[in-house]
């Protein structure tokens, strides 16, 4: 089985489906340690922690209403598959790959980025972005521009 990135699966809308990932979510909280599947047969598969982590990490995903993706990290993907990743158009991803900001590979005509760059990439810029919004806060705040209306400001 491979998986990609571009085959989301999308939360359920059947109210009874979600109930049904609502009780799944608490079998699942119940007992960690002791996590297993039973396959067609009747074979009891008891689940690694780390394969217990994800399968949680999905129901929660899927329970507040976000798709969801599974993909190995070494993944390489094609460039509007990224841009659509990251929420970018692909000229803007080109730009991107084209100033280093994201590394890529370029085995024939077609650039290929690795998805753990790409996420690495994303939680770089997001970061950037918190600290930005702490440091806009903090000078708004040093101003005293927090105890002014809003109609004084403008």
């Amino acid at each position: 089985m491979t998986a990609t990135v571009d085959r989301p699966v999308l939360p359920p809308s059947d109210p009874a489906e979600r109930l049904e990932l609502d009780e799944l979510a608490a079998l699942l909280s119940r007992a960690p340690a002791n996590a297993a599947l039973v396959t067609p047969d009747g074979t009891l598969v008891h689940l690694p922690a780390a394969v217990y982590e994800v399968l949680s990490q999905v129901i929660t995903a899927m329970r507040a209403g976000r798709a969801i993706t599974v993909a190995p990290l070494a993944q390489r993907l094609t460039t509007q598959e990224a841009a659509d990743l990251l929420g970018v158009s692909r000229p803007t991803l080109i730009k991107l790959l084209e100033d280093g900001k994201i590394p890529f590979e370029k085995p024939g005509r077609h650039r290929r980025i690795r998805l753990d760059d790409l996420l690495t990439y994303r939680d770089q810029r997001r970061q950037e972005r918190r600290e930005a919004l702490d440091e806009l806060v903090r000078q708004t705040e040093e101003l005293g521009l927090y105890d002014d209306e809003a109609t004084e400001i403008r």
